[in-house]
This record gives C-alpha cells, structure tokens and sequence, in this order.
C-alpha cells in the first residue's frame, strides 16, 4: 500500500533523514521505532505532506504522492494520528470527533462511523459533550484515534501511541486497534516505546539518526543483540 523508495527530508537546510526505503503492506500492523530525535516524526510528516522532501518517492498502491498538498493526501485515504493528540481542548469530544470528517459527503455513513467509535470507546459518548481538554491523557488519545478514524482511512499512521500512558490505558488502545485492523484498515505505528511496537506489529523498521537500520519480522527483531540491547534493555 505504502512504499517509501530512497526519502531524504529535513528543516531549515538540516537534513534529519537519509535514504529510507520501507514498505506497509495492505491489510498489516507495521511499525517504525527508534529513539526520541531519531527521524520518526519527520517522516510521517513527509508521508503525510507537511514538509517536502529533498529527495526520494512516496508511493500509495503505486501511485507517485510525493510532494502532494496534505489534504489531497487525506482525501486519497491516509489519516495521521499525530503525536501529543493536537485536539481543540475548548471544543467538545464530540466535535473534535466530527472534525475528522470534514472531508466527507456522506452524512449517513457519518453517524454510523461516529456510533462505531463510540461503540470502540464507550467512555468518548459518556464525555461526548465535554470539552476534549478535560479529559484524561488516554482518554484524550481515543479521541485524537476516533477523530482519524472518522476520516474512514485505509491507512491509519499514529505516532507516539504509548507517549504518556498508564500501562492499563495503553493496554486497551492497543485492544481497540486490533479490532480497527480486523475492520480492514492498515496501520502504520510509530513508536519509541519497542516493546508495545513489537507487541501490536508484525513488521518492522529500526530507524537510527535519519536511517533504516534493521528491517523484518518483529519476532525476529525482538531477539537481534543489537535491539535487545538499545531498545529492549536486555
């Protein structure tokens, strides 16, 4: 679905990320991980439209979308979660919700996918008239996952799952995305934490300042020496 051929990116003339190549497969959970300041954002802010990159492709089912405006990219089935949520915290939970589907026309399929994350995240109808802001940071973090989800993407990209999560809260984000994957959407982890990575993955990339080091099935890169050292403290 997603293939990232040789990207090269940076800010200000600083170039973060060199030569990565990866691949998402359609219907997988494949993650990217690596330390804090290591390239994860920068790439997905590539992907996703926000800055250009110096060079290399990104292609969705083949299709050159390098360099596309970010709403175009939304609109041909691409939605990130972002990290640190990046909700409107005056607006309620239900309007933040909405958001997520401002692109679309279909206002019956619109209330559906809105009862179905409600039905995913109980908790989101209870608060659905409070202001997002108000809420807990896991909470908050099903809403910034139920806001891109009501975009209806193929592919969902969520950077940072576990970023400042009770291990109970995280356990139950990664239970609601298991059932999101086995709704047919593809998703795309990127993630400090390794450990969760692996745990929700089946594929995965090692990026190590701006560059893919390790690549392949994350069971087998849960027992290469060097992750377990870096990453797994083991």
């Amino acid at each position: 679905m997603l293939e990232i051929q040789g990207l090269s990116a940076g800010y200000g003339g600083v170039q973060i990320l060199r030569d990565v190549t990866l691949t998402v497969h359609a219907g997988e959970i494949a993650t990217l991980v690596g330390s804090n300041g290591a390239g994860k954002s920068t790439l997905l802010n590539t992907v996703c439209g926000i800055i250009r990159p110096l060079s290399g492709h990104v292609l969705l089912d083949g299709k050159d979308i390098t360099g596309r405006a970010s709403e175009a990219i939304v609109a041909l089935g691409i939605t990130q979660v972002p990290e640190g949520r990046r909700l409107f915290p005056d607006m309620t939970v239900r309007e933040n919700l909405i958001l997520g589907a401002y692109r679309r026309r279909d206002a019956d399929g619109v209330r559906r996918d809105l009862a179905w994350i409600y039905a995913l995240f109980p908790i989101l109808e209870q608060r659905q008239r409070q202001p997002a802001g108000s809420m807990s940071g896991g909470e908050q973090q099903m809403c910034a996952i139920g806001r891109g989800l009501m975009a209806k993407p193929r592919l969902l990209i969520l950077d940072e799952l576990s970023l400042g999560l009770a291990p109970i809260m995280l356990d139950t984000l990664i239970e609601a995305l298991h059932r999101v994957h086995a709704e047919g959407t593809t998703i795309f982890l990127v993630e400090q934490d390794v450990a969760t990575a692996f745990d929700l993955a089946t594929t995965g990339y090692v990026l190590e300042n701006g560059r893919v080091v390790l690549a392949g099935p994350t069971a087998e890169l849960r027992s290469d020496p060097h992750v377990k050292k870096a990453y797994l403290g083991l």
